[in-house]
């Protein structure tokens, strides 16, 4: 059955010879050739401002300019997001952008009076997060234990509803040849594809 799917492209870097868009391009081939229906944004294209207050979070708007970001994040069954690890987790650009649309009303809302827990509003997502790094990536799993994605995951995608929250990591990029680099592009087109 065909699925809704949002690829996000989490590098700040515009330039067209990134990895990480190459990544999201052959993810989005292969969704789009097993008859899924993809939506891309490219944050890199986007201007947006950072949130500087509680009051701003819980009580303001989605910017005008992520107004159609927000939507989509609404309408995709599966959420993709395609990013470069730096210092050990996401670019500041895609928390600023994370912060700004996983907001109340999007992500979640605040319950009722009385207390409680927030109510999830992205219930019944998956996502899976597509990382690059320069290290191996087993080191950042065994080592590091991959601390910065488990936040994402738990702190914002899981506290949303979205589940599971699978991760796809290639390490050791600047030294991949180009056959290794062409065995990801296979492996991304698979994973489309399939829609996981």
């Amino acid at each position: 059955m065909p699925r809704r799917i949002l690829v996000v492209i989490g590098h700040p870097d515009p330039s067209p010879e990134r990895l990480c868009r190459a990544l999201a391009a052959a993810y989005a081939e292969g969704a789009q050739r097993a008859g899924h229906v993809v939506r891309k944004i490219d944050l890199a294209a986007l201007e947006f401002p950072l949130l500087r207050t509680t009051q701003e979070f819980e009580h303001g708007m989605v910017p005008d300019s992520l107004k159609e970001a927000a939507e989509a994040v609404i309408w995709a069954q599966h959420i993709v997001f395609v990013f470069p690890l730096w210092l050990g987790t996401m670019p500041a650009m895609l928390k600023a952008f994370l912060e700004q649309v996983m907001r109340p009303g999007v992500a979640f809302a605040y319950p009722d009076k009385g207390g409680g827990s927030p109510k999830t509003l992205l219930r019944g997502r998956s996502a899976r997060l597509v990382v690059t790094m320069g290290m191996p990536a087993a080191v950042y799993r065994l080592w590091f234990l991959g601390h910065g994605l488990a936040g994402m995951r738990r702190s914002i995608l899981n506290f949303a509803g979205i589940k599971p929250v699978r991760e796809t990591l290639f390490g050791m990029i600047s030294n991949a040849s180009d056959a290794k680099r062409a065995g990801w592009m296979k492996q991304m087109q698979s994973l489309g594809e399939r829609a996981v």
